[in-house]
């Protein structure tokens, strides 16, 4: 491990915000010699879907005129390297989607997303899979090669600092989920927040009242509007849920 190496891992873990971290990570890979990256994790997957979109933490440096096919029309759903990344852990080079293509072995809504990729430019580059503990989250990143680089050439890249790659991967993935995320449409107010937290805390209304000096009225407001910016039905799951996206009990900047 080089000096340089470990003060740029020392940087990604100091990180205070996701889009710092994300910034840093960017730079980092694109000395790597992958330019556009995606990175994708939900904790609400189930055998038939990954959930709710609008529950994904995605993270991209990829041009509108990509995600808003790829991810604004779930291509995803489809892409053969997420279904990958969907059953296995590790790094995997695009190779395996070449040899599928010549084996004339996608179906016709894989082909679709494989050809708009040839069309964008998503042509080479590798996909790592994040190792889970629940049966229910999963997240991977896919890393792009420059428009021009064969995967040939990627793959020798992948040779020679394949294991480095990766390690500032699994890191930053790591450093992500320690880090407050607000998908769109779904922040919470300091009122909120601290109405939950008291929640999560195991206090009755009447506690939380008396402890913010407001009315049992005003609290119960409080947390139907953070159910509802949540997305959810009921308080117990709007703590889990803000929870999952470190919304509660964070240091004010």
């Amino acid at each position: 491990m080089t000096p340089q190496f470990r003060t740029e891992l020392i940087e990604l873990t100091n990180a205070n915000s996701i889009e710092q971290l994300w910034a840093k990570h960017c730079d980092y890979m694109a000395r790597y010699g992958f330019d556009r990256l995606l990175y994708g994790f939900t904790r609400f997957r189930t055998p038939n879907s990954l959930g709710d979109p609008n529950d994904f933490l995605m993270l991209t440096n990829h041009p509108p005129s990509y995600t808003d096919v790829f991810v604004g029309e779930r291509l995803y759903y489809h892409a053969p390297m997420v279904k990958w990344a969907l059953e296995h852990e590790g790094s995997c080079s695009w190779q395996v989607l070449a040899d599928m293509v010549r084996g004339d072995a996608l179906t016709r809504d894989e082909r679709r997303v494989f050809e708009f990729n040839v069309s964008q430019g998503v042509t080479a580059g590798y996909s790592i899979s994040f190792k889970s503990v629940s049966a229910r989250a999963k997240g991977a990143i896919a890393l792009t090669a420059p428009i021009g680089v064969s995967q040939k050439e990627i793959d020798a890249v992948w040779t020679h600092h394949g294991e480095d790659i990766v390690l500032m991967n699994n890191l930053v993935h790591l450093k992500i989920l320690t880090l407050p995320y607000t998908p769109p449409n779904q922040s919470l107010t300091r009122r909120q927040r601290e109405a939950l937290e008291w929640v999560g805390d195991g206090k009755t209304m009447q506690d939380i009242a008396q402890i913010m000096g407001l009315t049992q009225a005003t609290i119960e407001k409080h947390l139907r509007l953070a159910r509802e910016a949540l997305n959810v039905d009921t308080t117990a799951q709007a703590v889990m849920k803000a929870t999952f996206q470190n919304q509660m009990f964070v240091l004010e900047a």
